[in-house]
């Protein structure tokens, strides 16, 4: 037998042999709770983010269907409708997921020279839920607006 059939053959072996007890192997599953919804670290996300400043259910816009048909990608966009001026901004906006395993969807920080606080993207959705955007004005004052998606499937944990 030559040296080339030798190798050949016990690597089909090998592979006959390890078949077997990969087909019976159980599928690795993800710790529990991984992707299970975080409401505290939600309710932490939103406080952190406000504080004690005054929240405000005007002056920012967020555009998010009520429908998602693709959980996976949701198309966001989040807008302050106020003027913007060099001394009346929006810092900083901040969208949660009331309901997703990681509640922090996205940030985003603004400057006076920016002009125009948007921003439009997509976002994961694990289940039905609560969108929140929350904007951060140089004045101390919080812009807060919330839309309610409903999805077909889940977008995490896919």
């Amino acid at each position: 037998m030559k040296r080339r059939d030798f190798v050949l053959r016990g690597a089909s072996l090998g592979g006959a042999l390890a078949l077997p007890a990969a087909a019976s192997a159980a599928p690795a599953a993800a710790p529990a709770g991984l992707l299970a919804p975080d409401p505290a670290g939600f309710r932490q996300a939103f406080d952190s983010f406000v504080g004690s400043a005054p929240v405000v259910e005007d002056g920012l816009l967020l555009e998010v269907p009520a429908l998602g048909d693709n959980p996976a990608a949701v198309p966001v966009k989040v807008r302050v409708t106020r003027p913007i001026t060099e001394q009346l901004y929006c810092e900083e906006i901040v969208v949660l997921a009331d309901l997703n395993p990681a509640p922090l969807a996205c940030r985003f920080r603004f400057t006076p020279a920016t002009g125009t606080a948007e921003a439009a993207f997509r976002i994961r959705l694990s289940q039905s839920q609560t969108v929140h955007a929350l904007a951060r004005m140089s004045d101390g004052q919080v812009l807060a607006a919330r839309q309610a998606v409903e999805v077909g499937s889940s977008g995490c944990g896919m």
